[in-house]
């Protein structure tokens, strides 16, 4: 593994003008380098060069970062970036000292352009069959990782790149990004888990419209729909998501990991059937190391120290 020292970044506000000078850490920039300091992460392998995982060190350790950075591509994911996120995600599946990710984007004004059409053009009707499953496989196992993800949305999330943010469990997009899943106007339709997750979300009819019509929507639409968590100024997306991914990582890891598979599964359940799940996954809380150092951390009035046991 090589180190890399690189420009981060600092907090947003839920859809608000300025972020309040008082809350924001000097130690973190955002991409406009507002508030410029060093800080040291760990850069891993990638089997694609437009795919760069990070892991966050000193006290934002457990904090993982899967940027994509295909410029001349505005992020559109052909085989060898889609080959990339299959590494990155199947790598952080297996470490348990992971905590919570972030997806961003290096490139100026886009998270993801979604797939590589210029790529597809050249493809038989069974390579694109493929290639689509192979999508849609990928971002199924965002959904499914047992930590919590969150897509940092700053400019344009089209077709598939969309569909990759509608997989993770949290979504911040700035107030100039657009959103949108074009492919009807292709004579296609979203196949990589836009037709099932965007009315989840947003509901049956709204889902239908946006998807009928392939209509671009801008930040502000996207939280007044509920498609997004948080809408923030420009420059602001990716503070904001650390900031919340600075929360998740203080809390219990299992109690995370065991919150995400109550609510997850427990919505695939009858009612009955769900709450039997939520007292599984309590039960595997109640003999954990860090159940009895959150209970000490409270009567002591200090900071929980949390090992993930």
């Amino acid at each position: 593994m090589a180190v890399l020292t690189v420009l981060t970044r600092s907090i947003g506000q839920h859809c608000l003008k300025r972020s309040k000078p008082s809350i924001i850490p000097q130690n973190f920039p955002s991409h406009n380098s507002r508030f410029q300091t060093l800080r040291t992460l760990i850069l891993e392998p990638s089997l694609s060069e437009s795919v760069k995982l990070h892991r966050l060190s000193d006290s934002d350790s457990g904090i993982i970062e899967v940027t994509l950075d295909r410029p001349e591509a505005k992020n559109a994911i052909g085989n060898d970036m889609l080959g990339g996120l299959r590494h990155a995600f199947e790598a952080i599946d297996t470490d348990s000292s992971a905590h919570v990710v972030l997806i961003s984007s290096s490139v100026p004004k886009v998270f993801c352009a979604g797939a590589d059409l210029k790529e597809r053009k050249k493809m038989t009707a069974s390579e694109v069959h493929s290639y689509v499953n192979h999508l849609r496989s990928t971002f199924s196992l965002i959904e499914e990782l047992q930590i919590p993800t969150i897509a940092v949305i700053e400019g344009a999330a089209l077709g598939g790149g969309l569909e990759m943010a509608l997989s993770c469990d949290l979504r911040i997009c700035e107030e100039n990004a657009f959103l949108g899943l074009p492919e009807t106007g292709l004579a296609i339709i979203p196949g990589a888990g836009g037709t099932q997750r965007l009315p989840r979300l947003v509901g049956k009819s709204i889902a239908k419209e946006l998807i009928f019509t392939g209509r671009r929507i801008g930040g502000r639409d996207a939280i007044s729909m509920g498609l997004v968590n948080y809408c923030v100024p420009a420059g602001e997306a990716y503070p904001k998501a650390l900031e919340i991914a600075r929360e998740i990582n203080q809390k219990g890891p299992i109690a995370i990991r065991m919150a995400k598979r109550a609510i997850n599964e427990g919505l695939e359940r009858d009612i009955a059937s769900a709450f039997d799940l939520e007292e599984e996954c309590y039960e595997r809380i109640l003999n954990t190391k860090d159940r009895l150092e959150g209970l000490a951390a409270f009567a002591e009035k200090r900071k929980p120290r949390y090992t993930g046991e």
